[in-house]
């Protein structure tokens, strides 16, 4: 008797097979198109459309334009990718779930930071990464430098583990681990018509009425920038936007001082007016409240204690 097919799975359930293009369809979206992802998954370019197309047909939409004019996920493609993201990071969940029954470290931790942090002194994130890949070699890391509403997003939806971040408002839905802070000081490029003036003659006033660059997301930097009475010209999503936007001597804006160090020495910037307009910022380590976090999640938090000084603070959940 001859055997009869299997039915076609519809856009709803997710096999093997489908698995397996989610991986790939992700893959693409995080190195922004078919030939970047071709040196990552080391498939050819040609199989890797194959593939996509395949997911498409099987979900019944359009995920990515791609072609001449470049990579781009569509509205449904969006959706997919968050869904995909989420979906995963419940197998990783699962997986180290399994694990911590026999309390083994392994699995994958995928660690957000914001970026710049690398050169500031009291920040000693290699530290605590030293301190856990003693403590756990089989578990496979992933660092992502991000800005901080994409890190808080990111470990809400569980596409992060573990995000590092300046606090400025707590999310009831995370945990929050004091770690260590950063001074934020205003700065002028030297093609800027403040460069030469003296810090005498340079008023709060003086500086509220020239062109300003901050951060375009919530943050620390919007509200100092709200509270100075500071004005927007120009929004940067990293501390490298900023620097640029302030070198070219259009702008001014805030920098990490450890991070503007070395331009000031250089003589590309000048801090202005540190009496008035300098704030510190302080980082937190952030993982969700629920589900609870797994035992690679809870040891690598430790590490991080550990190397600032055995925990700064207790964790906080905020009522906010």
């Amino acid at each position: 008797m001859k055997q009869k097919p299997l039915p076609a799975r519809g856009p709803g359930q997710i096999g093997d097979n489908e698995l397996r293009l989610l991986r790939i369809f992700l893959a693409v979206a995080r190195c922004g198109g078919l030939t970047a992802a071709e040196l990552e998954l080391n498939i050819g370019r040609s199989t890797i459309s194959r593939y996509l197309k395949d997911l498409e047909t099987r979900l019944g939409a359009t995920l990515c334009e791609r072609g001449r004019s470049g990579f781009r996920l569509t509205e449904e493609g969006e959706k997919v990718h968050a869904a995909a993201r989420q979906l995963f990071g419940a197998v990783d969940d699962f997986r180290m779930s399994v694990s911590e029954l026999r309390e083994q470290l392994r699995g994958r931790l995928r660690i957000a930071v914001f970026d710049k942090t690398l050169t500031n002194d009291n920040a000693h994130l290699t530290e605590a990464i030293r301190q856990f890949d003693a403590m756990a070699p089989a578990v496979r890391l992933e660092i992502h430098v991000e800005p901080t509403n994409l890190i808080e997003a990111g470990v809400i939806e569980g596409g992060f583990d573990i995000g590092v971040i300046p606090t400025h408002r707590d999310s009831p839905s995370l945990r929050y681990h004091p770690l260590f802070h950063e001074t934020m000081q205003l700065y002028c490029g030297r093609l800027h018509p403040l460069f030469d003036v003296p810090e005498a003659e340079i008023s709060a006033e003086r500086v509220r009425g020239l062109k300003y660059a901050g951060i375009g997301f919530h943050s620390p930097n919007m509200v100092q920038t709200l509270a100075l009475g500071l004005e927007r010209h120009a929004d940067a999503y990293d501390q490298e936007g900023t620097a640029m936007l302030i070198m070219s001597g259009c702008y001014l804006g805030y920098l990490p001082e450890h991070y503007a160090r070395g331009f000031e020495q250089a003589g590309d910037l000048r801090p202005l007016r540190p009496d008035l307009f300098q704030y510190d910022c302080d980082f937190a380590a952030i993982y969700r409240r629920s589900p609870a976090p797994s035992v690679v999640v809870r040891r690598f938090v430790e590490c991080l204690q550990d190397a600032h000084g055995g925990g700064v603070g207790s964790a906080r959940q905020s009522s906010a």
